[in-house]
């Protein structure tokens, strides 16, 4: 392609990046016409509609995620040669974008700490979100790469490193389920769980989604007390007295230092979950990021293959 079609594809991948055309024209600083008329250009060069233009906005066709596609991977080759060039003078600048669900954030500290001490060039960016917008992150090269729990298949992502985690109750040494774990009977039920007040994360977490499940295969029906959008939340709730639930290795440092316990629940759903560390299938990843993917393996308890105690 030329490079006025570049320049306009472009534009056009603002608008549909953004989802407006008045968006993407704030966000390239020029006037919403002129980024009209180069998609139109676009168009007429390409000799297929890119773009459906809707009351709240536009909408790529599917021959404009296939030039979205293009772009894409164009985007990603030129930085890869960029950070390829760079990694000859020792990876003296650059930037890397991470996305993560909220569970990951404790156990990201280290490996962070120790890539921007080998690499002070080279800017790191992490953004915290769900795990379905982590997914869209990566597969839209908004994001080199992505921390997920357990992600629903997706043909476009490529898992690194895949590793099991699974959802345990989480209460205070002081809790009496506490004693009830180490009897006999170590695995919690829903049923005994019901007993107790009990705090959650929002349906759109992954926890709930396996939960939702199992409530089914179980016939019954937990009502939390608390629901909410944050884990700092869920823990402290916990730390209380109360009951919450969440993959083990987002309370490792809590169940080490003696503040929280973890109790294993009944069935097979709530042991299965993965977490997992991903690009998106076919992106060839730059020096840099296989160099912070390389530490988040080595030394993020995440992907621990033996539990803490």
């Amino acid at each position: 392609m030329s490079l006025v079609q570049e320049r306009r594809i472009g534009h056009f991948y603002e608008a549909a990046r953004l989802g407006s055309v008045r968006a993407a024209a704030d966000y390239l600083n020029v006037a919403p016409s002129a980024v009209s008329r180069q998609i139109t250009q676009l168009e007429h060069e390409l000799g297929t509609l890119l773009l459906e233009r809707h009351r709240r906005g536009v909408k790529p066709t599917e021959a404009g995620e296939r030039v979205l596609q293009y772009y894409r991977q164009r985007l990603a080759q030129q930085e890869v040669l960029l950070e390829s060039l760079q990694s000859l003078k020792g990876l003296q600048s650059g930037s890397l974008i991470l996305s993560i669900g909220e569970g990951f954030i404790e156990g990201l500290a280290g490996p962070l700490s120790q890539f921007s001490t080998r690499y002070p060039g080279i800017e790191i960016k992490v953004n915290v979100c769900g795990t379905n917008e982590v997914i869209r992150q990566v597969v839209e090269d908004e994001a080199h790469l992505g921390l997920v729990f357990n992600p629903t298949g997706d043909p476009r992502i490529r898992a690194h490193a895949s590793q099991q985690q699974p959802v345990c109750a989480v209460v205070s040494p002081e809790h009496p389920l506490v004693s009830t774990a180490t009897s006999a009977t170590p695995l919690l039920t829903l049923e005994a769980l019901s007993a107790y007040p009990l705090a959650l994360p929002e349906v759109s977490f992954g926890i709930r989604q396996i939960l939702t499940l199992a409530e089914h295969q179980a016939g019954v029906m937990l009502r939390p007390t608390l629901t909410c959008n944050a884990i700092a939340m869920l823990k402290q709730f916990a730390l209380h007295g109360g009951v919450t639930l969440l993959p083990e290795f987002v309370v490792n440092e809590e169940v080490n230092a003696g503040g929280l316990c973890r109790i294993s629940l009944e069935g097979d759903l709530f042991a299965s979950p993965h977490v997992r560390l991903i690009s998106r299938l076919g992106r060839q990843l730059s020096v840099a990021a296989n160099r912070l993917l390389i530490l988040l393996l080595q030394d993020m308890s995440a992907f621990s293959h033996s539990r803490s105690s």
